[in-house]
C-alpha cells in the first residue's frame, strides 16, 4: 500500500505540474481575453454617453427650431405693408396715395 500511495502522490503532482504549466503557458490569452473585456466595457459606457449628448443636442435643435419659427413669423408678420406703414407713422412717413412719377431721359 505504501508503494500505491506514492504512486498515486506522484501522478498527482505529475497532473499539477501538467495543469500549472498549462495556465502558464496560456496567460498571454488571459491577458488578451480580459483586454477585450475592458474595451467592450469601455465601448458600452462610451455609447451611453453619446446616446445622452445626442439626446441633449436633439433637444437643443427642438427649441433653436422653434425659435427660428417665431423669429421668421414675426419677421413676416412685421414686413407687411401695413404694418410697416403703422411702423413708420411716427416718423410723419405715409404710404403715397399717387402713383410714383416717372422721369425719363430725354437726351439720347
Amino acid at each position: 500500500m505504501d508503494k500505491l500511495s506514492k504512486k498515486d502522490v506522484s501522478q498527482k503532482s505529475k497532473l499539477k505540474f501538467r495543469y500549472n504549466r498549462w495556465l502558464v503557458k496560456n496567460v498571454p490569452f488571459y491577458f488578451f481575453a480580459g483586454a477585450l473585456a475592458i474595451a467592450y466595457i469601455a465601448n458600452g459606457h462610451y455609447a451611453d454617453k453619446m446616446i445622452r449628448k445626442i439626446a441633449t443636442t436633439e433637444k437643443n435643435l427642438k427649441e433653436l427650431e422653434f425659435e427660428y419659427k417665431i423669429v421668421k413669423r414675426d419677421v413676416i408678420f412685421r414686413s407687411k405693408e401695413s404694418e410697416l406703414a403703422r411702423a413708420v407713422e411716427p416718423l410723419g412717413l405715409y404710404p403715397l396715395l399717387q402713383p410714383p412719377v416717372l422721369i425719363k431721359d430725354t437726351i439720347k
